[in-house]
């Protein structure tokens, strides 16, 4: 399903399939409150059972990378060059403390680069096994590659916290970005269940009162207003 049958779908559970033009209840709210309980519900599950992705997994396609200078210092260069993102990574969702980044590495999908903890860099040039080889790490939502000279472009997949960011990184003329009424949004079935029935018995209840005013004469009925006087 698409965000937009999703959030539809909510919308007409709540007012019984009922519709008209008085309607004050956001389209964007609802959908906003579907990308929480889904990032919500998705940690848990994770907690739950273990790291499960592929049927969330979204993919940023090629991530263009550029050199920049390891010093996090203002107007203070260093001889040594990283590469990073020239985009910040979306937000993904926690996993055990960690970045839930599925896939970092070339194009192909082929050749990983291993992802680790952007506290381990200090020690990897005195690593006599490893000190040569690719690295990836995270700061401040830019991926960083270590030993990645000449690395141009980069393949990155993850479990992200709000998949319509995810069509920024999208540079290919014949894709087009994500749109809320085309694409499937990221989620399993019963999954979407547990947000229905959340959304429903929560927040939509909530607002409930502004789905009471069943005349359709484009003017709210100020009963359906929480704490407004009924009419007379």
């Amino acid at each position: 399903m698409t965000l937009d049958e999703i959030a539809y779908n909510l919308l007409n559970l709540v007012r019984g399939g009922r519709s008209n033009h008085d309607e004050h209840i956001s389209l964007d709210q609802i959908k906003f409150n579907i990308k929480h309980y889904r990032a919500m519900f998705i940690r848990r599950d994770f907690a739950k059972n273990g790291f499960n992705y592929r049927h969330i997994e979204q993919d940023l396609g090629c991530v263009r990378l550029s050199p920049v200078d390891a010093s996090k210092c203002c107007n203070i260069e260093t001889t040594c060059a990283v590469y990073r993102t020239d985009k910040k990574i979306p937000k993904t969702i926690r996993y055990n403390f960690e970045e839930a980044i599925t896939y970092v590495g070339d194009i192909t999908g082929y050749g990983t680069i291993p992802m680790v903890s952007s506290n381990t860099i200090r020690w990897l040039p005195f690593d006599k096994y490893t000190k040569g080889k690719m690295k990836a790490y995270m700061i401040d939502d830019y991926l960083y590659i270590y030993n990645a000279e000449g690395l141009e472009t980069i393949n990155v997949r993850g479990v992200f916290e709000d998949p319509q960011e995810v069509s920024q990184f999208d540079e290919c003329e014949d894709q087009g970005c994500y749109d809320d009424s085309k694409h499937p949004f990221p989620i399993s079935m019963d999954m979407l269940s547990l947000i229905n029935n959340g959304m429903v018995a929560g927040e939509l209840q909530l607002l409930s009162g502004t789905f009471s005013d069943t005349e359709n004469d484009r003017m709210q009925d100020p009963a359906t207003v929480r704490g407004a006087a009924p009419k007379k």
